[in-house]
């Protein structure tokens, strides 16, 4: 472990690697902050410009990128209560009144110092949790890769909202189904390419993930009222106040912080849980353990009501890639993006990473922890400022993102037919945005398809054919057997609950 984390030091301070950190945290801060924008639309962007980077910096720049835009989420809910991202809502809930009561300095400090210590406790947790994980990395074989791929698809509930889960479920078929265009590698057949020779390496995971976020998400914002300007009694961004904090509200936010940032973290490890579910979490935990009088404060501009989600958040950021790093199974549709770029730079996540690749499994968990000091110490200074860029005009912003979409996808592969098949496939993700239909499982399917694919003929092949491999190997039976009981605790629930409504 401690050679690991000098191979990680060595490569995290790279005078390249830091500098990527900067421009991640701040470039995430900027586009988080953007109602309808978020970090997964921010990694999309910055992907096109990883390609040309060494693997283990452009990891660095799409972490710094993730928890920079869930940071910079928590602006535009203070002071406009229209949440940059799903992880920030619940610190709209006491961020919003403390800067409508006068003090949206002293709320977006608050912020910021419950990101930095949610961010970096986190960090050190991920420090001695991802080794512990990464133990078993020797004894994984392509059977267990394959159950693996199986459970990580069922992570497909975390994004489903509620009352939508079979939508999710066909739209990561849909996402397994075209993951299979393209020639098979292991078979070397071409399979719905109609000919076209554009078609015989598949449809690039950049394009796809350009197609369906960024630039579906710009398409929509142009459909949609900004929910800011819905809302007259927004906080003026052009005067923020003071951000002193005193030495009595920090005492009073100390336990909080410490409370959230440990339920944060585990949260975010759990597959598919993430951010959101996180700050929702530690509001209510810290809700119930707060005083009458304190109790009476939340939903009013409670300080303890806004550290909560603000470090919870966090924390679960920083959590999210312990899944991601030793198991390959994204926690989120955030992580599902970084999963697909890792691959495209011909990494595979997972078990054998931390063997295989220690440089960038430990320089990523380094650079969080810089990245948290370089959130606070650029952020902070800089919220006055930074804070204008929410009234930007539309009418300028759109623009912007479909440009930087458009070229990103096209100097990746300098094929004019890439940027047809993108817009094409934008306009089908806006007809299924609009009709309610997820994104991110279609983005999820895509991914682990070629994977799962892949392993499982493998495994086959080990096997002679045979569907044995599922009970031979302990590992792959104790995956699959989790797998199934993910998949029906949410219809025991549904029984449970009828049967409660029986009685």
């Amino acid at each position: 472990m401690l050679e690991g984390i000098l191979t990680g030091l060595s490569t995290a301070l790279i005078p390249i690697n830091i500098l990527l950190v900067f421009v991640g945290v701040f470039a995430g801060t900027i586009i988080g902050m953007l109602p309808g924008l978020g970090p997964i639309s921010a990694i999309t962007l910055m992907i096109p410009i990883t390609y040309g980077l060494d693997p283990a910096s452009g990891l660095i720049l799409m972490a710094g990128v993730y928890y920079g835009a869930v940071f910079g989420g928590s602006t535009s809910s203070i002071l406009l209560n229209a949440p940059g991202i799903a992880g920030t809502v619940a610190t709209a809930i006491d961020g919003y009144p403390l800067a409508q009561k006068g003090y949206p300095g002293k709320a977006l400090a608050v912020a910021a110092y419950c990101s930095f210590s949610g961010g970096t406790i986190a960090a050190i947790f991920l420090l001695f949790a991802a080794p512990a994980l990464a133990k078993v990395s020797l004894s994984f074989q392509s059977a267990d890769y394959f159950a693996l791929m199986v459970l990580g698809l069922t992570s497909v509930a975390a994004f489903a909202s509620k009352g939508k889960f079979l939508m999710a479920v066909m739209m990561t078929i849909l996402g397994l189904m075209l993951s299979t265009i393209g020639t098979s590698q292991s078979a070397g057949v071409q399979r719905y390419t109609f000919g076209r020779m554009d078609l015989i390496d598949g449809l690039s995971f950049l394009l796809l993930a350009m197609a369906t976020f960024a630039l579906s998400e710009a398409m929509m914002s142009v459909l949609k009222k900004p929910k800011g300007a819905e809302n007259a009694d927004a906080v003026n961004t052009t005067h923020i106040g003071s951000l002193k904090v005193t030495r009595e509200e920090f005492k009073q936010i100390a336990p909080t912080i410490a409370r959230s940032s440990v339920l944060g973290f585990f949260v975010g490890v759990l597959p598919g849980a993430g951010a959101t579910i996180a700050s929702f979490l530690a509001y209510g935990m810290e809700r119930s353990l707060a005083s009458a009088k304190e109790k009476l404060k939340f939903g009013k501009g409670s300080l303890i009501g806004l550290a909560a989600p603000e470090t919870a958040n966090n924390a679960a950021s920083s959590g999210s890639f312990v899944p991601l790093l030793t198991l390959g199974i994204p926690g989120s549709g955030t992580t599902a993006v970084i999963l697909g770029a890792l691959i495209s730079y011909g990494i595979q996540p997972g078990p054998r990473l931390f063997v295989e690749r220690p440089e960038v499994f430990w320089s990523v968990i380094i650079s969080m922890y810089i990245g948290n000091i370089v959130l606070l110490v650029l952020n902070l200074p800089l919220i006055p400022y930074i804070a204008r860029v929410l009234a930007v005009p539309r009418q300028f912003l759109i623009p912007m993102i479909l440009f930087f979409s458009m070229i990103g996808v096209y100097l990746v592969s300098f094929n004019t037919v890439d940027i047809f098949i993108m817009v094409f496939i934008a306009s089908i993700a806006l007809v299924l945005r609009l009709l309610g239909f997820p994104m991110a499982p279609m983005l999820l399917g895509f991914i682990l398809g070629a994977m799962m694919e892949d392993n499982l003929r493998r495994a086959l092949v080990i096997s002679d054919g045979s569907i044995s491999f599922i009970w031979q190997r302990p590992i792959t039976l104790t995956i699959l057997i989790i797998t199934a009981l993910t998949l029906l605790k949410p219809l025991l629930g549904l029984f449970i609950k009828d049967d409660s409504q029986t009685a």
